[in-house]
């Protein structure tokens, strides 16, 4: 079963009533993910799926609704939300981190292209305390291992709201370009 995340004409309608509710739209936080982690040779072909269409094609989706009014306004801030799983590689996470590299990718694109008044943003969280690894991984071998690290190592979320509300309270001519936030005790 593929997964569809956001359709295009339902992002435009949220943009769309975020902008009558408050008049202007100043931020997206691109901050769906899922993470269905399994080696390779597991041939979970169907979670590679979901994690390009959610992680990849569902920001990408977002990124496109706010453009054209962060145009008109002549202002606005993408910050899209990442992992520290695509900047340090590892095994059973190979798909998951392309889908963060490749949406790293995305956004450093969009910053160069951006011009003086869109900031782009990305923030790559390391072990969050969420309940990520219980709702996405698939894999239970994996989702035990990684859920006891998370036990160990993970910090509140608190931490990435932070991050994001650093990064917007900025002036206007400081664009932010890359946070990592995890845990001190995170290799």
């Amino acid at each position: 079963m593929r997964h569809r995340c956001d359709e295009a004409s339902d992002l435009d309608i949220l943009v769309d009533r975020a902008c009558e509710a408050f008049g202007r739209l100043d931020a997206i936080v691109n901050n769906a993910g899922i993470g269905p982690i399994s080696r390779f040779d597991a041939l979970r072909v169907e979670d590679w799926d979901a994690m390009i269409d959610v992680n990849l094609r569902g920001t990408l989706y977002r990124i496109a609704a706010a453009l054209p009014v962060f145009a008109r306004q002549g202002q606005g801030h993408v910050i899209n939300v990442l992992s520290t799983a695509g900047l340090k590689i590892v095994p059973t996470m190979g798909v998951y981190a392309a889908t963060n590299n490749a949406l790293r990718t995305a956004t450093e694109a969009l910053r160069q292209e951006a011009g003086p008044n869109l900031r782009v943003t990305e923030v790559s969280p390391g072990f969050i305390d969420t309940t990520f690894t219980d709702s996405s991984i698939t894999d239970e071998t994996v989702r035990t291992t990684i859920n006891k690290q998370k036990e160990q190592l993970a910090i509140s979320p608190d931490a990435i709201a932070r991050a994001i509300a650093f990064a917007i309270e900025q002036p206007g001519d400081v664009e932010i370009g890359s946070i990592v936030v995890r845990p001190t005790a995170q290799d």
